[in-house]
């Protein structure tokens, strides 16, 4: 059964460190049953260099370092080592057994690794006394280095010594057994605890192309030629990599300092979600007031790196709010071959504005959108809705923003996406299924007519024989 739960799934990679009392009340035979379950949580296990490894300390009044995380590569010699370890039958220093843990048994000199999110550390400490030192502080200390420690009291155990010690939550990081005999019967809860279900493997995944096993979940991709759409499932043939994207940015009086630092930190909020590179996305950035100053073309820049650098160096201009100037900016400046703009590449427009503009918007927001730009309005403050609307493109739920507060702008970076794919015409489909419709009824009559067509016939038919009888 062990073997082929082991088969069942992977175990994440772990450095465990095995913390067992050996002291004077747990009798041989008792100390045996401990090894026992030992060997079987190991068994299901995942054992190797870069997958888990397994430490185990003896304690009592002393601490012994038995099994180092770096002494055995293999799943065999792990076992062999669990076999000989003795008890050392004395007192019930606990706290000092989770100090020698912390300090010495996951230290990279043991061969813990560093820390990392891809790693766990895990202790599960097996006792059946009260400690004779202090556990809370210590234990304390090791779970905020990142230790997540499972507490496993045996017979005349002291409750609250291992609620101090375990991790949250208590309930799934402690355990009680009346006694040694019945330690097995935890063996499975801990394979399952380490262990992670290949989802990709077991089919239990919706992804319509490639599935990517990753610790307990997964994550989906696409075939070369297609990228993944916004909901990380479906696959399209169309790429958004390759964008030109030109941030057209109010930097009007009404915006005042601090918030033009937080309008700075949102540009750089969508930097991050696109795929900035020589061959993929290309980002522009224009600001505007009276006047309109292109801050650096498309193409200047093209590390994610550089480009929020050069956004955090943009001066505030503080003057009127010319929105119509700036788009027309747009369309005879920021998305031509001269300003770094690519032939044949989706070009994406994004407008930032916190009041009414005082000039003109409307031809300049309908020819960006005739000349096939993907327009995004965002608005803060006293923003137009009108105006925006007319700035950005259809579907306006996907491509119009508005908040009352430069606070809450992060909330619009996360819900923007931007999407260069053309959308699937609704009505293809309306007109598919009207032409449908009336081949449908154009069956129909057909058959109608044929079926009165025979009757006629045949009534005919029947009458002139009739006639020749008679």
């Amino acid at each position: 059964e062990l073997e082929q739960f082991a088969g069942l799934c992977n175990t994440k990679p772990i450095d465990l460190v095995f913390i067992i009392d050996s002291s004077r009340s747990v009798r041989p035979s008792e100390f045996e049953q401990v090894k026992v379950f030992l060997s079987k949580v190991i068994e299901g296990l995942d054992v190797g260099p870069d997958a888990t490894r397994v430490g185990v300390v003896n304690y009592a009044s002393r601490v012994k370092n038995e099994v180092s995380l770096k002494s055995h590569k293999t799943k065999a010699g792990l076992i062999k080592a669990v076999a000989k370890i003795e008890p050392l039958s004395s007192g019930t220093m606990t706290g000092l057994a989770i100090q020698f843990a912390l300090n010495v048994a996951f230290s990279e000199g043991e061969g813990a690794r560093t820390k990392s999110p891809d790693i766990s550390k895990v202790a599960i400490i097996v006792t059946d006394g009260r400690p004779q030192d202090n556990v809370r502080d210590i234990a304390a200390r090791a779970r905020e280095s990142g230790i997540e420690i499972f507490a496993i009291g045996v017979g005349r155990v002291d409750m609250n010594t291992l609620k101090q010690m375990a991790s949250e939550p208590l309930e799934e990081h402690t355990d009680y057994v009346e006694s040694y005999s019945l330690i097995e019967k935890l063996t499975k809860k801990f394979q399952e605890a380490f262990c992670v279900s290949d989802l990709c493997a077991t089919g239990d995944h919706d992804c319509e192309q490639i599935c990517i096993s990753v610790p307990g979940s997964f994550k989906c991709a696409c075939r070369e030629g297609h990228t993944l759409k916004a909901d990380g499932r479906t696959c399209s043939a169309c790429s958004d990599a390759t964008t030109d994207v030109v941030f057209l940015i109010d930097g009007s009086k009404s915006v005042r300092p601090e918030n033009f630092e937080l309008v700075k930190k949102f540009i750089n909020q969508i930097i991050d979600k696109l795929d900035v590179s020589e061959r993929g996305t290309h980002v522009g950035l224009v600001q505007y007031s009276s006047a309109v100053k292109q801050e650096f073309p498309l193409g200047r820049y093209t590390t994610k790196k550089d480009l929020k650098e050069a956004v955090k160096k943009m001066d505030y201009m503080e003057r009127g709010t010319m929105t119509g100037q700036a788009l027309r900016f747009l369309l005879d400046n920021s998305f031509t071959p001269g300003q770094g703009a690519r032939p044949g590449v989706a070009k994406v427009g994004i407008v930032f504005t916190d009041g009414r503009s005082q000039d003109y918007i409307g031809d300049a927001a309908r020819k960006a959108k005739e000349n096939g730009f993907n327009m995004y309005a965002v608005g803060v403050g006293n923003a137009v809705e009108d105006e925006l609307k007319e700035i950005a493109s259809e579907p306006a739920a996907d491509h119009y923003f508005y908040t009352a507060d430069f606070k809450t702008m992060n909330q619009i970076a996360k819900k923007l996406q931007i999407n260069t794919c053309p959308v699937e015409d609704p009505c293809q489909c309306d007109s598919i299924t009207k032409f449908q419709k009336k081949v449908e009824e154009a069956l129909q009559a057909l058959t109608k007519k044929y079926i009165l067509f025979s009757h006629v016939c045949v009534t005919k038919r029947i009458a002139a024989l009739e006639n020749k009888i008679v």
